[in-house]
C-alpha cells in the first residue's frame, strides 16, 4: 500500500527521466493531473494507481 503518492510519483517520474507532461502522456492523463498528484492536492484513480504500481515494480522502486 502506498501512503504518500506525491513522493512516490515524483520519485518514479524522475527515475524514468520524464517531465510531468511526458509522464502524463504515458499514463493517458493530463499534465494537470500529474501536477496535482505530486503536490498532494489529489490522488490518482484506482485505474492509474494500478499502472503506477506496475511501473514501480518495473523500475524496482519501493513504494514505502
Amino acid at each position: 500500500m502506498i501512503d504518500d503518492y506525491a513522493k512516490v510519483i515524483k520519485k518514479l517520474r524522475e527515475k524514468m527521466t520524464l517531465s510531468q507532461v511526458e509522464f502524463a502522456q504515458l499514463l493517458g492523463v493530463s499534465f494537470a493531473s500529474v501536477n496535482r498528484w505530486e503536490t498532494g492536492k489529489h490522488e490518482p484513480t484506482i485505474k492509474i494507481k494500478r499502472k503506477i504500481k506496475a511501473l514501480l515494480r518495473e523500475y524496482d522502486i519501493k513504494s514505502n
